[in-house]
């Protein structure tokens, strides 16, 4: 009975053990050429925020392309003092008709196109119509956010500097998955150029998520990590019914014991 028992014990922790690890069977001979992944270039969408800068060699050149500073909201400050003020960057709001309006250029249709698309459009436009100088343009997301919800230990909304984030990353951000996250059936959510929704399913107990084009996650993604159906029973329960049952289940053991004790 004991070594029944020791076996099924190990049998259902191997099983587990399947459905918690990620990327399994991986790591174990690298090899670049299978792991190399190609992040995906974002396409700019409608509501997305830009902060966009135009340098020239020559300062005075560039000032009519940059929209100037503005002080930065008193509840934003760092530092500052009565006699200094903090400034941040205008950003420019992609329209609902997927345009932005860039000073001394006009409309200019930015949906659809990457970051590098668009700086090579603004280029384009300003050089040498505008200026003899060839201008360095840099466009930057100024709202770069993703979501994570679900069975993690710290939900919410996220902000990326760097622009660039994966998957694990993310989870990582929100404090990692809770042992009753479903870890081979993470739903993912993604709003294209077109505005259109499209959700997606991630193993992430597979070794290939690393090549996948979701890996990578892109600006107001959400991610959705489902309860697995130990944790979906247990929220049928409210805590008062479940510590009665707790009780219940420990007295049905105490009673079976004394039996089996009055037998002997």
């Amino acid at each position: 009975m004991g070594c029944l028992l020791l076996i099924t014990l190990l049998l259902t922790s191997c099983n587990a053990e399947k459905k918690i690890v990620y990327a399994q069977k991986s790591g174990s001979y690298p090899n670049l050429n299978d792991t190399t992944v190609i992040v995906p270039s974002q396409k700019i969408k409608i509501g997305d925020l830009l902060i966009i800068t135009v340098n020239t060699p020559t300062p005075e050149l560039s000032i009519p392309f940059n929209l100037p500073l503005v002080p930065t909201p008193a509840s934003n400050m760092v530092n500052t003092t009565s006699a200094t003020t903090a400034v941040a960057l205008q950003t420019y709001l992609v329209d609902l008709d997927g345009n932005i309006t860039f000073p001394v250029i006009g409309k200019i249709h930015a949906e659809g196109m990457t970051k590098m698309e668009l700086e090579s459009t603004l280029k384009s436009d300003i050089y040498p119509h505008y200026m003899k100088e060839i201008p360095i343009i840099n466009v930057r997301y100024a709202n770069y956010r993703i979501s994570v919800l679900g069975e993690v230990a710290h939900p919410g909304v996220f902000t990326v500097n760097n622009e660039q984030i994966s998957v694990f990353e993310a989870l990582a951000m929100a404090g990692d998955m809770t042992i009753f996250g479903k870890r081979n059936n993470v739903l993912l959510i993604r709003q294209d150029s077109n505005g259109k929704r499209e959700t997606y399913r991630l193993n992430l107990t597979d070794k290939n998520i690393i090549k996948s084009p979701y890996f990578f996650l892109q600006q107001d993604d959400i991610l959705y990590v489902q309860p697995n159906k130990p944790k979906a029973r247990s929220s049928a329960f409210s805590t008062a019914e479940t510590i009665s049952i707790s009780i219940v289940g420990t007295l049905i053991s105490l009673a079976s014991l004394v039996v089996t004790l009055a037998k002997h």
